[in-house]
């Protein structure tokens, strides 16, 4: 069987996109997904995304990771689904579609896509460490020097540990800027390794440098490998609300693939 893909990427996040609203991929086959994600026997991914009918909205995301299983809400993967929406003529410049943690609004205009994420009810603070989910659950470390640090070595080892364990947790690593401005590294469950960018990732960012107090900013701007994303929100009691994630999602290309 020949099966029709595009290839989008957000800041350098990667994704193979599939139409799927006539149910002709075999979502199960998670050995199948693994290899079309695989960067020298397949296509080359992060991820994986089937865009699929809603009964009640725009279109649904199915997000898988690139070891073929299904993963949590994917920021990045969320943008680029919209795009991708709007080239497939399903939407114009607004948007509401189901994902993996709920319904999310979004908006899109000149490849730039906005995307409302999930409310978030509080943020853990730790000695070392915060912790919060953002559609996905995101460690946050603040470092000196980000250039110099191990994201991949460190990254796996609190990913697999206490309290994590074998769900894991993706783990940012975070250097401030200045008030507004942070760099973000971010090893990512699922993938398994450092990636670009990582859309839920940065979004914890935002949050939990407003809520250590290292921000006052309500829009902040996170510098990763692969560009630039902004996060803006509004305090909510211990939580916050109104979050938003902006960015460019762009088409690299198309094709058609056996499998």
């Amino acid at each position: 069987m020949l099966l029709q893909f595009y290839k989008y990427q957000g800041t350098g996040n990667d994704f193979i996109m599939i139409d799927n609203r006539q149910q002709i991929f075999p979502k199960n086959d998670t050995k199948l997904i693994e290899r079309l994600c695989d960067r020298k026997f397949g296509i080359g991914a992060d991820g994986l995304i089937l865009l699929e009918l809603s009964d009640l909205h725009d279109f649904t995301m199915i997000y898988h990771n690139a070891d073929g299983k299904v993963g949590s809400m994917c920021g990045n993967g969320g943008r680029c689904t919209v795009a991708f929406a709007e080239q497939l003529g399903i939407i114009e410049n607004k948007t509401v579609f189901d994902a993996f943690d709920g319904l999310h609004e979004a908006s899109i205009k000149d490849a730039v896509v906005s995307l409302k994420m999930s409310d978030v009810t509080s943020v853990e603070t730790f000695d070392n460490h915060l912790f919060l989910n953002t559609g996905s659950p995101h460690h946050i470390t603040y470092v000196d020097n980000i250039t110099k640090t191990d994201v991949y070595g460190v990254g796996k080892n609190i990913r697999y540990g206490a309290p994590y364990f074998e769900e894991g947790s993706n783990v940012n690593f975070v250097e401030q800027q200045n008030g507004n401005t942070f760099k973000v590294r971010t090893y990512e469950r699922g993938v398994e390794d450092e990636t670009l960018s990582c859309g839920t990732g940065v979004t914890a960012v935002a949050l939990a440098s407003h809520k250590s107090n290292k921000t006052k900013d309500t829009t902040i701007r996170l510098e990763t490998q692969g560009g630039t994303l902004e996060v803006s929100f509004e305090t909510d009691g211990e939580g916050y609300k109104n979050i938003y994630l902006k960015g460019e999602a762009t088409l690299v290309f198309k094709g058609q693939i056996e499998i």
